[in-house]
């Protein structure tokens, strides 16, 4: 069988993709960026398609050719400079079927979300309803499965962020959260792979949810014993409180990051992914895993403790660092112009010791603006280490005395640097 999967580098996607390979079907693997993900798993014929700008079925159809089901697994969370909710659910992804409806391709299974049909609080299930809807007005043999959040052994978004709350000793418990039944990722790629069989029930819409229904602090407090680590202690977050962290996560995927705290992600929380799992259990004989089963037969390794610990370590480490680079550049060329100046004159620069502060505090600025963002990050922190490493070599040359000045400007360079390669080292998200 030969299976074209879109979002094929996500959570759901990734394990799909792997089952299918494991049972020798043969998979077109559809991405925004593909380059890593051909070099660690190099057997299906992976695409990078801008799904949010393939909102025209002549797009898709090169890619079709050949192949007899479809799976769209991609998603968007919420709108961002990068992402768009309706140009990935309904533009792309309805492009997508039409075409499938003109190659002649029955078979079209779609990853929607849990409750679109019963409210939609947000433009991310608005749009993933809409979509749903094109989808069983078509004449394609469709499956709309409808999934609670998904949690597995890989960790990305609301997954990552349960491991890396169950850190904390003190659980802040968001306001207004509704329950979650969690379900596990086998379980969900199960139900995927026995919808693709040609002689599969068609044309049902499901809700794919867990047996029980848990609070989000539930939840973190499990993963927490699964870690090791003690019960905690949970303290209440008023809402003045926790809007602000919302927020900030707006800023943030602004900026390219996509963080789970996003104030789409609390309009849903406040909603919360319950469902029956009856039909789905009816139909295809799958018996939705416990959480406490889930985790019981995977044991925490010490990889799973070091990504929890850093987790939440990592915007802290990326905002400190921006905000470092970008105060240095300031007061570069503000109130310590005149004291920067006066090095440069003593190292011999003479007439270039104004202009050397100046582009120096304008490279600072500027390496602090690109780590903020997503896009650049990696290369501001690769200019960043080699700008400091410039740093260190003239000031050794040209005025070796300042590594043992009192406040020790020049071995304060060396935490930063190591610094800025741990970033680089946890820069990834999926």
């Amino acid at each position: 069988m030969r299976v074209l999967v879109t979002g094929a580098t996500g959570l759901i996607g990734s394990a799909l993709v792997a089952r299918l390979i494991e049972r020798g079907d043969a998979v077109v693997a559809i991405a925004r960026r593909t380059a890593r993900a051909a070099r660690s798993m190099p057997t299906p014929q992976w695409v990078e398609v801008d799904i949010a700008g393939a909102t025209n079925p002549e797009d898709w159809r090169p890619h079709l050719a050949g192949v007899d089901a479809v799976v769209n697994c991609a998603g968007v969370l919420q709108d961002s400079a990068a992402d768009s909710t309706r140009g990935v659910h309904v533009g792309g992804g309805g492009a997508l079927f039409a075409a499938c409806e003109r190659a002649g391709i029955r078979r079209a299974i779609q990853v929607s979300a849990i409750g679109v049909d019963r409210a939609s609080p947000t433009a991310f299930s608005r749009t993933k309803l809409e979509a749903d809807t094109a989808l069983m007005q078509s004449g394609l043999d469709w499956v709309i499965l409808r999934p609670s959040v998904v949690l597995g052994p890989a960790a990305y978004g609301g997954s990552a962020l349960f491991r890396g709350l169950a850190v904390l000793p003190w659980l802040p418990v968001l306001p207004e959260t509704g329950s979650l039944q969690i379900v596990q990722l086998d379980d969900l790629v199960a139900s995927i792979l026995f919808f693709l069989a040609p002689n599969a029930p068609s044309r049902v819409a499901l809700d794919i949810a867990g047996p029980e229904r848990l609070s989000f602090a539930e939840i973190v407090s499990r993963y927490r014993a699964w870690l090791g680590w003690p019960e905690p202690r949970l303290v209440p977050l008023p809402r003045w409180a926790a809007r602000p962290v919302f927020a900030l996560g707006d800023v943030a995927g602004w900026l390219g990051w996509r963080s789970p705290l996003r104030s789409t992600a609390r309009r849903e929380i406040i909603r919360g992914a319950v469902g029956d799992p009856a039909p789905w259990t009816a139909i295809t004989g799958i018996v939705p895993k416990s959480f406490a089963a889930a985790l019981a037969v995977r044991p925490a390794s010490v990889q799973e403790r070091w990504f929890a610990g850093l987790y939440l370590l990592k915007p802290v480490i990326f905002v400190g660092l921006a905000v470092f680079w970008a105060l240095t550049g300031l007061l570069s060329l503000g109130p310590s112009y005149r004291l920067g100046a006066e090095l440069m004159r003593a190292a011999g620069a003479g007439a270039l010791s104004g202009p050397s502060v100046i582009v120096g505090g304008l490279l600072d600025v500027a390496v602090g603006i690109g780590i903020a963002s997503r896009r650049s990050s990696r290369r501001a922190l690769q200019a960043g280490l080699a700008l400091s490493g410039f740093y260190l070599v003239a000031g050794t040359v040209l005025l070796p005395r300042l590594w043992i000045e009192p406040l020790g400007p020049m071995l304060k360079t060396v935490p930063i640097m190591l610094l800025m390669v741990v970033a680089l080292a946890i820069l990834e998200d999926r």
